[in-house]
């Protein structure tokens, strides 16, 4: 760039004088500059504020730049799109407390058009010695609360101290984008900037096209980055509710550097530059991309890009190209495949050490998750294709899976993260004798290992818990059943003294808290409130009840504790949450495709008609809900919660009651207006959740905008119009067989029938949706009429109102 021409500029405050203590110059009062002069400097001396014509060009701009460097390197620029064309003009902080810019003609060319100003009476202007502009008031002279500062609109260049990347709390996208030209300062089309997707990552354009890629962070650095590099510039890598961003700074700090977008060159350039005080001049240190390797999608999907490799696009182990023929001509878009496909039953992965992480557009994370939680999750998602630690730091932590396609792979020397990408199982045999052994080995020690530790469990469990028998119990005198009692203590110890850190949620009933056994064991504790309304012989009635019922599909009790006025269930821990956690988020609904959710249905049902008809006492559940089903870390339902349930003995199929408990929205027509419940309840109960896995969408609080239907009444009138596939959940994308989902919700309008004789039993529901037969035509439904949802009406049933929306989870004595 030539030399900076600076013009004669006047500044003009409309605010009375004010002083500040602080070593920085700072605008006060009006006052006239002298030509080739500066506007403002720094304190230590390191940048000043003026006005300069870049190159060849006429036109002004108002910018930083460093003070005592002969060669003029601009930092920042105020007024990039709209320079000054004439020979005057005036900087000015104005009534609302803006910095403002305008030219010969009084008309604003820029300013900093920010809210904040206002709340300031005495507003002051300071360039600070990292080179951050700021707009302050005058009695947070020593402070860091800023009405404004340059650093949040940077230019091209990155300097110490700078954030790239998002404020989430207002929507401040920080990011650099290139001068079009030397003599052009304004934005060109080369931008990095934070890509906000579940996995954060930087990311370059050119224009609209992904051009380069940082990779995502791993706890150390940016997984492509070299490893083994020295850096002059250190990286760091902030992510929270508040703020994503990362920001550098120098090793050395007596050293100045920056990091500049260049595309001034045919090939566009992020350059890091080291001022040498040696040759007084600029070094350039390291430029972005480094090597082809670096172009984004060089090799496309499930390539590996390897500079040691001829040609440098290799795929992936146990991956072919899609194209052998464009692939041999060294076109390399179209990618590599599997040699073998994935059937989504007998999967299984294969470590890849030292690469790049794949664009994480497709992506999700948890950090809560070990890397045996992440295979889990990984295995039971049919679109998950690969997945790895989210922290590589202290043995790895946090869970990171990827969908679909892994693009944007490097080969990185030196680099110690392994991914773990699914292959078939088929895939994995054969190849490596010595791993074989090595398994056997290990198999047998764990075995051994194994043996060992259920026998000290054992001993551990025996002193931690005491047995009741049956016989103690009023209704179980016949039976010799023994009763799980945990000591007080030992739940205590488990749950750190119910610690707000381990609680996981809170219903009618009470908290519930996550906790682990002294054998290691993982449970769920519910702590009963003492307005629960259950004395001890209900409650005992309760915990031997629901210990009767072994079924996969049913969360399973492994015993209670009854000390004072503390009565606590104890409950095998699911790591997954519930249901509604997954269906009804936006990013985590994308982890159900519609296998797993067919899946998921056909346990529920399974469950239930283990209840109705498999169970020695007939079962009602009367709370059957999203948030009721719970899911192991295979994503396996289990229905939860049995406080509401009712049995019924012999040939009992309905009962009435005056209490209605449950949760609106889930209830069955009859139950909700004249209290009758029976097995049809549930039915009708299963059919909303059926309605709400296939659509995404809760059924309490939803309404078609343009008819006022809630999800039933959509359902219906999309079935009558021949267009039910419009209720499918947009995330399944191509996960789904049509036929399929189309009999489901046909199963779903069945069992949400306004007559309870009308709807089928569970076991005719597992026969449906487990066969191709012909279905009967459903009639209208329960809770169509079109009724002011928006006001919180709910829908009349025999011209009498249901009760409100509130959900109602108090146990209930048998």
């Amino acid at each position: 760039m030539e030399l900076l021409c600076f013009l004669v500029f006047s500044i003009c405050l409309l605010f009375s004088p004010s002083r500040i203590s602080s070593a920085a110059d700072t605008i006060t009062s009006s006052q006239s500059l002298s030509d080739g002069k500066s506007l403002v400097s720094s304190p230590g001396g390191i940048f000043e504020l003026g006005f300069f014509s870049p190159g060849i060009s006429k036109s002004r701009y108002l910018g930083i730049w460093y003070k005592n460097i002969p060669t003029p390197t601009v930092v920042w620029v105020a007024n990039r799109q709209t320079p000054i064309n004439g020979s005057t003009g005036s900087l000015m902080i104005n009534s609302t407390g803006n910095l403002v810019l305008v030219n010969n003609n009084n008309q604003t060319v820029w300013s900093t058009n920010s809210s904040k100003q206002s709340q300031s009476q005495r507003p002051v202007l300071q360039l600070l010695d990292n080179g951050n502009l700021v707009l302050r008031d005058e009695k947070d002279a020593n402070s860091e609360k800023y009405l404004w500062q340059s650093f949040d609109y940077p230019s091209d260049t990155l300097l110490p101290g700078m954030k790239l990347g998002w404020d989430l709390r207002t929507g401040l996208n920080r990011r650099l984008t290139a001068w079009k030209s030397p003599d052009d300062p304004s934005p060109g089309d080369f931008i990095w900037e934070m890509e906000l997707h579940e996995y954060p990552e930087p990311v370059m354009w050119k224009g609209s096209k992904e051009y380069l890629r940082s990779g995502p962070w791993n706890g150390v650095l940016f997984s492509g980055k070299p490893a083994k590099a020295l850096p002059a510039l250190n990286f760091s890598f902030i992510s929270n509710e508040d703020e994503v961003y990362l920001t550098i700074d120098m090793v050395n700090k007596s050293v100045l550097g920056r990091m500049i977008m260049n595309q001034t060159t045919s090939t566009p350039y992020r350059q890091e530059w080291i001022w040498s005080e040696a040759d007084r001049n600029w070094t350039i240190y390291a430029t972005f991309p480094r090597d082809p390797c670096d172009s984004y999608g060089h090799c496309g999907g499930n390539g590996n890009c390897d500079l040691s490799s001829s040609p440098i696009c290799q795929c992936l182990d146990r991956f072919s190209p899609r194209s052998p023929e464009n692939w041999n001509l060294n076109e390399f878009s179209q990618g590599c495949e599997r040699r073998k496909p994935l059937s989504c039953k007998n999967d299984g992965f294969a470590t890849y050490p030292g690469l790049k992480l794949p664009d994480t557009t497709h992506s999700w994370v948890d950090k809560s998750m070990n890397l045996k939680e992440c295979k889990a999750k990984c295995l039971s998602n049919c679109s998950c294709s690969a997945y790895t630690n989210l922290d590589v730091r202290g043995g790895g932590s946090g869970c990171a899976i990827w969908f679909d396609d892994l693009v944007d792979i490097k080969q990185m020397p030196g680099g110690d993260q392994d991914i773990y990408i699914k292959i078939s199982a088929s895939e994995l045999g054969g190849k490596d004798e010595k791993w074989k052994i090595a398994v056997i080995i290990a198999s047998a020690s764990a075995l051994i290992l194994g043996m060992l530790l259920v026998g000290y469990c054992c001993i551990l469990k025996a002193r931690g818990r005491k047995y009741v028998k049956g016989q103690d119990i009023e209704e179980q005198k016949d039976e010799d059943l023994e009763l799980p009692l945990f000591d007080l203590t030992t739940i205590e110890g488990a749950t750190n003294f119910f610690s707000v850190n381990n609680k996981l949620g809170e219903g009618g009933f009470g908290p519930v808290y996550k906790g682990r056994l002294v054998d290691g064991q993982e449970i769920a504790v519910k702590r009963l409130s003492r307005s629960s309304g259950q004395g001890i012989k209900e409650f005992k009635n309760e915990v031997i009840l629901i210990a009767k019922l072994q079924h996969r599909n049913l969360v399973k009790l492994l015993g209670c504790c009854i000390q004072g006025e503390e009565k606590l269930l104890i409950y095998e821990y699911m790591p997954n949450k519930s249901l509604d956690y997954f269906l009804f988020d936006e990013t985590r609904r994308k982890l159900l495709d519609w296998p797993q959710r067919f899946q998921i249905i056909c346990g529920i049902a399974r469950g239930l008609l283990y209840l109705h008809q498999d169970s020695r006492l007939r079962i009602i559940h009367r709370d059957l809900k999203a948030s009721n089903v719970l899911l192991d870390r295979d994503l396996n339902p289990k229905i939860s919660d049995f406080g509401l349930a009712r049995t019924f003995g012999g040939d009992q199929t309905e009962g009435n009651t005056n209490r209605v408990v449950g949760t609106y929205g889930y209830m069955a027509p009859e139950y909700a207006t004249e209290g009758q419940f029976s097995v049809k309840s549930d039915v009708f109960s299963f059919g909303i959740l059926l309605l709400e896995i296939i659509s995404g969408k809760k059924s309490k609080g939803f309404y078609h905008l343009n008819h006022r239907l809630n999800l039933i009444g959509n359902a219906w009138r999309l079935w009558k119009e021949g267009r039910p596939l419009e209720l499918i959940d947009e995330g399944f994308g191509n996960s789904c067989t049509l036929s399929d989902v189309l009999r489901c919700i046909h199963v779903s309008l069945l069992c949400v029938q306004l007559q309870p004789e009308d709807r089928p039993t569970m076991s005719s529901v597992v026969q449906m949706l487990c066969s191709e037969s012909a279905l009967p035509e459903p009639k209208e439904p329960g809770f169509v009429p079109e009724k002011d949802l928006l006001n919180g009406e709910f829908p009349l049933i025999n011209n009498e109102p249901s009760s409100n929306g509130l959900t109602i989870t108090q146990l209930e004595p048998r």
